[in-house]
């Protein structure tokens, strides 16, 4: 992997793992590097998940499909990591 390739990942997985964190009610405690690593890995799994299902396609711009695979699995990321640490505060 290049250093754009690690740069451009790790971008991605801050803006999916924040995306993640919008989607989740409530108010979560989480730091940014934690965001970042819970988006990252939602991104490279939400990557290997499309493909595998067939959403995902070889697209010139933005594959939407394969980034709401990868946004939802942020959120789901951030709702356990949040739920496990007992940081994250309920919406009223």
């Amino acid at each position: 992997m290049t250093v754009t390739g690690i740069i451009t990942a790790l971008i991605v997985g801050i803006i999916v793992g924040a995306l993640g964190r919008l989607v989740v009610p409530g108010r979560q405690s989480m730091s940014i590097l934690l965001t970042m690593v819970v988006g990252i890995i939602a991104a490279l799994l939400g990557t290997v998940l499309a493909n595998a299902i067939g959403i995902s396609t070889n697209t010139p711009g933005v594959d939407w499909g394969e980034l709401l695979v990868q946004v939802i699995l942020a959120a789901v990321g951030v709702a356990l990591v949040a739920g496990v640490s007992g940081r994250g505060r309920r919406a009223l």
